[in-house]
């Protein structure tokens, strides 16, 4: 899991705009040691259970949160082409889905400031 361990920007979905998608804050996926993570985007937040494949550079996930107050869960997977970025899919149980673009994020040493790499 360490390789995806950290902070993930979204930066673009296939069926939201980025304003939406950053409607609350800016939407991001985590990752932490124990194969468990968070994301958030538009009033979506949610936490994860993640399985990663050690074959090759992707991660599973199931997940349960709320959209605004109201109950929601699914599952989706992510692909990582570099160590830098990744491509997914999101699925909503009994509702949306919608491909996704994520970018590492890291913190800037000097200004203590998120920049995307």
């Amino acid at each position: 899991m360490n390789e995806f361990v950290g902070k993930w920007r979204i930066t673009h979905m296939e069926q939201w705009s980025q304003d939406m998608v950053d409607l609350v804050e800016e939407g991001y996926f985590s990752f932490d040691e124990d194969e468990q993570g968070k994301l958030v985007f538009c009033a979506v937040e949610g936490f994860l259970d993640v399985v990663v494949n050690t074959r090759i550079p992707e991660l599973e996930f199931s997940w349960e949160g709320t959209d605004d107050t109201r109950p929601v869960s699914g599952r989706g997977k992510i692909e990582f082409p570099t160590p830098f970025e990744g491509d997914g899919i999101i699925y909503i149980h009994n509702g949306d889905s919608s491909t996704f673009t994520i970018k590492r994020m890291e913190r800037a040493a000097l200004n203590n400031v998120v920049k995307l790499r």
